[in-house]
């Protein structure tokens, strides 16, 4: 160090170090060579590669810098990037003022600013591992809807395997009448109104189910389902729904049982199988 800075010679070298340092760290970090041209071709040549590993060190500073800082919140940099290629679709299709409020209120209010891909996430866990995760997830709807607090815990998990999370808007309609249903709803959270051929209204909230008659009669839409409120609802296809009740038959007769009396309110006739009334302790989850 003291060959770079004849003055230095004969001064500590504490001073000598910080002050050979300080002309190092100037090639690297600045544009240039620094506070003192170089003398000489050895001069020049070890500024030359000073500045070279310098601007490379700074290139992988910033990188992994900037790599860390997006690590922070994946799941909320993959919402905006999902929800910039939403825009462009938007946009591109020329869709209407309204229709683009209501799909970005939609995407607010299903994905709250962070998306995740739940579903791999879940595949790559064990089944007592995924099993626990969507309890807990799903622990208010089981704690609201008598169904659950009072079946066979089997039954329960069997049951929350299979559903499958949706959200619906304030004058959405979840089932039109005369349709096909291929799926039932379970209430997370959300008000619907149930509206028969009769003019009939009838309210279901948190805790309460819909859409099971057709999939017990495998026939049509027996009435139509509007949601009243932002309405964050759980789904099951008919092909899980036979599945599990193949299974647990006496809840099938809860679900019999619940329907007839539905069916019953809007004066439909349909077969469902043998009446069966439900255990002490259970009541019914709809009005």
């Amino acid at each position: 160090p003291a060959s770079l800075f004849p003055r230095l010679q004969n001064d500590s070298w504490g001073k000598q170090y910080s002050h050979a340092l300080f002309k190092a760290m100037s090639h690297m970090l600045c544009i240039g060579y620094g506070q003192q041209a170089p003398e000489g071709m050895t001069d020049v040549w070890l500024t030359m590669l000073s500045m070279i590993v310098g601007a490379t060190c700074y290139a992988m500073f910033i990188g992994h810098a900037t790599a860390l800082i997006q690590s922070l919140d994946s799941s909320r940099r993959q919402y905006q990037e999902k929800y910039k290629q939403v825009e462009q679709y938007m946009s591109f299709h020329k869709l209407p003022g309204d229709t683009r409020q209501r799909i970005h209120e939609y995407y607010e209010h299903r994905y709250q600013g962070k998306m995740f891909d739940e579903e791999n996430i879940l595949g790559e866990l064990s089944e007592p591992l995924k099993e626990e995760i969507i309890n807990f997830n799903c622990r208010n709807l089981v704690a609201n809807m008598p169904l659950f607090a009072n079946a066979d815990p089997n039954f329960v998990t069997a049951m929350l395997t299979k559903l499958r999370f949706e959200v619906f808007q304030p004058g959405d309609f979840i089932i039109r009448e005369g349709t096909v249903g291929k799926k039932m709803y379970f209430i997370q959270h959300g008000v619907v109104s149930i509206l028969t051929k009769g003019n009939k209204e009838t309210k279901l909230s948190d805790g309460s189910y819909f859409g099971e008659i057709c999939l017990l009669t495998r026939g049509r839409r027996t009435a139509s389902v509007r949601a009243d409120t932002y309405c964050r609802l759980y789904s099951l296809s008919v092909d899980n729904f036979n599945e599990v009740l193949e299974e647990y038959p006496m809840m099938r007769r809860a679900f019999e049982t619940v329907a007839m009396d539905r069916l019953d309110r809007i004066g439909e006739e349909q077969p469902l199988g043998p009446a069966w009334s439900p255990p002490r302790g259970h009541s019914n989850p709809a009005p």
